[in-house]
């Protein structure tokens, strides 16, 4: 597959067959995560995947709340993989206070899109979940300081047909100089 046809193909599923995901396309995803470029190679990522159906719905109901409901899908996701992250090595977090970025959460974008761009060679979907209880899911793997959850993907088949992207037009967003 063309890279482009890879990135149009990968889409925010939230819908899944219940089906499992076998363990060898996970660990390709896994691979792809792993080799993710990132600040000084400092790698500030831990995968945690979740496939045991009593944990993942723990997890999962850690994703949303009575008031916010939006992730509720991720109930249905055969597996939840949590991306947990550090802050770098001294010299890193300097450069980062300087410019005032964490690189270590960009890293770890970069890194999940890895995940789910080979999740998508292997034809299964993803959602990236930003809004989570931190400490609860923490609590729950057992995830200890300095590393905290950055970042939850549900994984699984999906139900439905790959949408067409609608994003800005590039002549809106691009400029040369």
């Amino acid at each position: 597959m063309k890279f482009l046809e890879l990135v149009k193909k990968r889409q925010s599923d939230r819908k899944y067959l219940d089906k499992p995901v076998e363990r060898e396309k996970i660990e390709r995803c896994l691979e792809a995560a792993r080799l993710a470029p990132s600040a000084t190679n400092s790698q500030p990522w831990e995968f945690i995947v979740v496939e045991d159906p009593e944990m993942r719905e723990k997890v999962a109901e850690a994703t949303f709340s009575s008031v916010v409901r939006f992730n509720r899908f991720a109930l249905k996701a055969p597996v939840l993989v949590v991306l947990a992250s550090w802050r770098p090595a001294l010299s890193i977090a300097i450069g980062g206070l300087l410019k005032d970025r964490q690189f270590n959460l960009v890293d770890v974008g970069i890194t999940a899109e890895h995940f789910c761009l080979q999740a998508a060679e292997e034809n299964l979907g993803t959602c990236i979940l930003g809004w989570f209880r931190t400490r609860k899911i923490a609590t729950l793997l057992n995830i200890k300081a300095p590393k905290k959850p950055a970042l939850v993907i549900t994984l699984g088949y999906p139900s439905g047909e790959t949408r067409e992207k609608r994003r800005r037009d590039l002549n809106k967003i691009r400029r040369y100089v």
